[in-house]
């Protein structure tokens, strides 16, 4: 309890020093936020990029039913496929009227059908990767009534490329601004205690112990870090708000990240306060 009055003492009787010091939490954290608010859209609009991973087995037009539904039942017991569909040379063109308007006068002129019967193979999810597509591509071109399995090999290398890249990137920028926001922290966390040299060295003189002189600091710390934390999280829900009424629609981060970075700004803040203290009283 005295280490609960002295913390909050001690906003009372330095609010422009502690208000600053929560600002400085809080604009690191921003930084942090707004880079896990563009991680998580990125990682959105990749994963369904990549739900539309498939393998399109064209057939010849001579292929009879029993060939393509022994094909089509061989191909749905692979584990990492979720499902095949048939489709027809019928179905292909009224689909491609549908969603080529361009070329709906090509269609609708044309007395013979030019598109091929195919075998639309869709992946479970975990296994939508370049070794799987290609794996099933191999398997379903070793049947002589199969005139080609494509996967669009090009942009699926990308994809995983583009991922790999997002993922690296990710995890060293995350890295880079939590260093970042913990040495803000620590500073300024460290002109606070530097402020009240006095009071800490008078402390020292009547006796009291190491113990009993870190725990208001500490909790002053975390109290300016959960305090950063709400000023961040406020600054970036405006950011979010902002972009998705006048730019563009993004998602919101899950409530779970919310909270673990009020907790990582409450731990930064008692952690960054009792690297100050410590050294501090070293120098006393």
């Amino acid at each position: 309890m005295y280490a609960m009055r002295e913390a909050v003492a001690a906003f009372k009787r330095a609010p422009v020093l502690t208000g600053l010091s929560s600002a400085m939490v809080g604009l690191a954290l921003f930084v942090v936020g707004l880079f896990g608010l563009a991680t998580y859209n990125l990682q959105l609009a990749l994963s369904a990029i990549e739900e539309r991973v498939e393998v399109v087995v064209y057939l010849r037009d001579d292929a009879r039913q029993s060939e393509i539904d022994l094909l089509l039942t061989e191909l749905a017991d692979f584990e990492e496929v979720r499902q095949v569909r048939y489709v027809s040379k019928r179905d292909a063109l009224e689909r491609a009227r549908v969603e080529l308007p361009e070329f709906g006068e090509l269609f609708m002129d044309s007395e013979v059908n030019p598109l091929p019967q195919s075998l639309e193979v869709e992946l479970r999810q975990g296994f939508r990767n370049p070794e799987v597509v290609e794996k099933l591509s191999f398997a379903a071109e070793g049947y002589p009534f199969v005139e080609d399995a494509q996967y669009g090999e090009e942009w699926v290398d990308r994809l995983f490329a583009l991922r790999r890249i997002g993922a690296a990137s990710a995890g060293v920028l995350g890295v880079a601004f939590a260093l970042v926001a913990a040495l803000i922290i620590g500073t300024a966390l460290r002109i606070a205690i530097f402020a009240r040299r006095d009071e800490i060295y008078i402390m020292r003189l009547v006796g009291a112990k190491n113990g009993f002189i870190r725990r208001p600091f500490l909790l002053e710390g975390a109290m300016a870090g959960l305090a950063g934390a709400l000023l961040a999280w406020s600054l970036t829900y405006g950011t979010y708000r902002g972009v998705y009424a006048y730019l563009f629609e993004i998602a919101w981060v899950p409530g779970t990240w919310v909270v673990l970075g009020l907790v990582a700004g409450t731990a930064f803040g008692a952690v960054a306060s009792a690297l100050a203290i410590r050294r501090h009283l070293r120098e006393i």
